[in-house]
C-alpha cells in the first residue's frame, strides 16, 4: 500500500552515556521542495527523551527515519541472545529492553556492558572478534552491495551502533501506541510512520563520493541537497556531521518516499518484518 505524507524528518541519533547529546540532531523538511530545517532542542543539545516527546506531538503525517538497527539479528540463528531467557519477536524485545535498563534518558549500556555481557565484543580480552559478528538479513543485503555492514553486538568504535540500537529499541517501546513503525507494523493510511535508515545511503543517493560520506561545509551540504531536488539551506552556526546527515536524510526520504519498491524489497518476509526489521532503501 502506498501513501502521501506532509512532511519528512531524520533523526541522527546517539546512545552515549548521559542525558544530554551533542551527536543527537533533528531536520524536518515539508513536502514540496523547500530545504529541510534542523529542529532547535529545548536545551542545549538534544536528550532522547525529548526527541521521543517531539514526535509523540507531532499530529500531522509524519515520516521520520532513524539511524539505528530497530531489532538485533535472529533469522540466522533462531534468538537475537543464544542461550538466554529472552523474546522471540522485536516488539516483545523492545518492551524486555527497556524493562530491564534503568539507564538515565532511555540508554542501554548496562544492557551491553552488564546484563548480557557476553554477547558483546568490547575487546580482544573477549578473544575472537568474529565469534560475535552476526547480521540481520537487510545488512547482509547491504553489504553485499556496499562492501560495509555494522553488527549491533560489536561495541567497539566511535559510531557505538550496539549502545546505540538498543537505546533506540527503548525509544521504539515508548512511541509504539502512537507511531507506526516499519516494517513491524502495516502502513497505515494516516498518521506518523518511524523507520529505519542508513544515512550513507542517503548521502550516495546526494551524490557524496564513496570514501566521504561525510559533508562538512554549506557548498557540499546545498549541491547534496540539489542533487535531491532541495534548496538551498538556511546557513547552520556549525556544520557537523550530525546536523549534515539529518538534513540529506530527510531531504532524501522526501524524495524516495514514493518509490514502492522500498516499500517491498523483494528479500523481506513475513518473519523478517516480525523479528528483524529492515532498512530503509536496502533493495
Amino acid at each position: 500500500m502506498m501513501r502521501l505524507f506532509t512532511r519528512f524528518a531524520c533523526a541522527d541519533w546517539s546512545g552515549a552515556k548521559g542525558s544530554r547529546h551533542p551527536g543527537i540532531a533533528l531536520a524536518v523538511c515539508d513536502a514540496g521542495d523547500e530545504a529541510p530545517r534542523l529542529i532547535t532542542p529545548p536545551d542545549k543539545a538534544w536528550s532522547r527523551q525529548g526527541v521521543a516527546d517531539w514526535l509523540l506531538a507531532q499530529d500531522d503525517d509524519l515520516l521520520i527515519g532513524f539511524d539505528f538497527s530497530f531489532a538485533p539479528p535472529f533469522v540466522e540463528r533462531g534468538s537475537y541472545l543464544p542461550g538466554d531467557d529472552v523474546p522471540a519477536s522485536a516488539k516483545a524485545f523492545w518492551a524486555y529492553v527497556d524493562h530491564v535498563c534503568n539507564d538515565p534518558d532511555l540508554g542501554a549500556a548496562s544492557f551491553l556492558e552488564t546484563l548480557h555481557r557476553s554477547h558483546f565484543y568490547f575487546g580482544a580480552a573477549d578473544g575472537t572478534k568474529s565469534d560475535y559478528l552476526f547480521w540481520r538479513q537487510c545488512e547482509l543485503q547491504n553489504k553485499s552491495s556496499s562492501g560495509k555492514a555494522s553488527t549491533v553486538y560489536d561495541a567497539i568504535g566511535a559510531s557505538q551502533v550496539a549502545k546505540a540500537s538498543f537505546a533506540g529499541m527503548r525509544l521504539l517501546h515508548q512511541l509504539r501506541d502512537a507511531v507506526a513503525i516499519w516494517p513491524f507494523d502495516p502502513l497505515p493510511a494516516r498518521g506518523k510512520v518511524a523507520l529505519e535508515i542508513y544515512t550513507t545511503i542517503a548521502a550516495r543517493a546526494a551524490g557524496v563520493a564513496k570514501g566521504r560520506s561525510k559533508v562538512r561545509d554549506a557548498t557540499g551540504l546545498d549541491l547534496a541537497l540539489q542533487a535531491l531536488g532541495s534548496k538551498p539551506h538556511l546557513p547552520l552556526n556549525h556544520y557537523t556531521d550530525h546536523a549534515t546527515d539529518a538534513l540529506i536524510t530527510a531531504a532524501w526520504l522526501r524524495n524516495v518516499a514514493e518509490n514502492p519498491h522500498l516499500w517491498a524489497p523483494n528479500a523481506l518476509n513475513i518473519e523478517i518484518a516480525a523479528t528483524e526489521g529492515w532498512t530503509f532503501g536496502v533493495i
